[in-house]
């Protein structure tokens, strides 16, 4: 099974997201569906941790905030992601960090979507570091407007015809999913966005090519394109994920994922599972901690269950 790519997606695109995609068909993932047309299952994001607040009274579920130049991430880490949830507790705020995590969506009533980060990893960086990732943000976001442009031209906005101009087929399809369900995309917002960041950037020498919305050019700030020589461990993350997984793994993780799915079938009352009984459950029925977290998030991202609250686990 093949993990989604992490998207570079500044705070003020992600937030402004009211759309999630979730397939009917097995080993399929859900997507946030951003207004720029990012099918968004997972992000890498950089920015300023600003708090880390403790919600639960078991002490084992944090809320964070991450800040980047457009706006807010929202976090959150329990004891099912112990390993970040443990290194959020000893990093000092404010401090930059790297985060890949998973998209997450909340719905508190119909036609009411917030969206948030679960992390898998978490990481502090160097200002040099996070000026990059600004940087490559700001290029991909500005592909993001074009593409949306290109697909305005058209009688109708059509996903083959978008990657027959050069767009990447995840990007063609969740721009098409975009302008169905987003009106009146204001992207001269975005263009601002892209130049309030550059802002951010410490003042030299390179500018991105000029965009222009309805004849009007805009003058993004010139700034001075960071050496590739520091790698941080998405690079290392995407590659090593985004490899296939053998025909004998597929099938044994299948087994598996419908293991957790029974249990929490069995277990689950109106209102869902506890995170915990589920756990208790499968491991008796021989799985361990680790694997049955992979599944459940697995399922999750399927659209086979969902959390009607954080700690409870439903099937759809």
């Amino acid at each position: 099974m093949k993990r989604q790519t992490a998207w570079r997606v500044f705070a003020g695109e992600f937030n402004d997201s009211t759309v999630e995609v979730k397939s009917q068909e097995e080993m399929t993932p859900s997507f946030v569906i951003t207004p720029l047309g990012a099918k968004v299952n997972r992000l890498f994001i950089i920015g300023v941790l600003t708090d880390v607040e403790n919600i639960s009274q078991e002490g084992d579920l944090l809320r964070a905030h991450i800040s980047d130049p457009t706006g807010v991430f929202t976090l959150y880490s329990g004891q099912y992601q112990k390993e970040v949830t443990d290194a959020l507790t000893k990093i000092e705020v404010p401090t930059f960090v790297a985060v890949i995590g998973k998209a997450r969506t909340y719905n508190p009533e119909e036609g009411l979507m917030y969206v948030s980060i679960r992390p898998e990893r978490i990481m502090e960086v160097s200002a040099e570091i996070r000026d990059k990732w600004i940087y490559e943000t700001c290029k991909n976001t500005k592909d993001r407007i074009e593409a949306v442009m290109e697909a305005m031209k058209m009688d109708e906005s059509n996903a083959s015809e978008l990657t027959k101009l050069g767009y990447s087929k995840e990007l063609s399809e969740g721009i098409v999913e975009a302008l169905k369900n987003y009106e009146n995309i204001d992207l001269k917002k975005y263009v601002a966005l892209i130049k309030e960041s550059l802002q951010y950037l410490r003042p030299n020498k390179e500018t991105l090519p000029d965009l222009k919305i309805n004849n009007e050019e805009t003058n993004e700030e010139k700034i001075e394109d960071i050496d590739n020589k520091e790698e941080i461990f998405e690079k290392e993350e995407v590659k090593k994920t985004e490899n296939e997984k053998s025909k004998e793994e597929d099938e044994n993780f299948a087994e598996v994922e419908d293991t957790v799915l029974e249990t929490i079938k069995k277990v689950e009352g109106e209102d869902g599972a506890a995170w915990d009984l589920i756990t208790d459950n499968c491991k008796k029925a021989g799985l361990d901690k680790d694997t049955i977290e992979e599944a459940l998030n697995s399922l999750m991202d399927k659209g086979l269950i969902y959390e009607p609250v954080l700690g409870t686990i439903k099937t759809t």
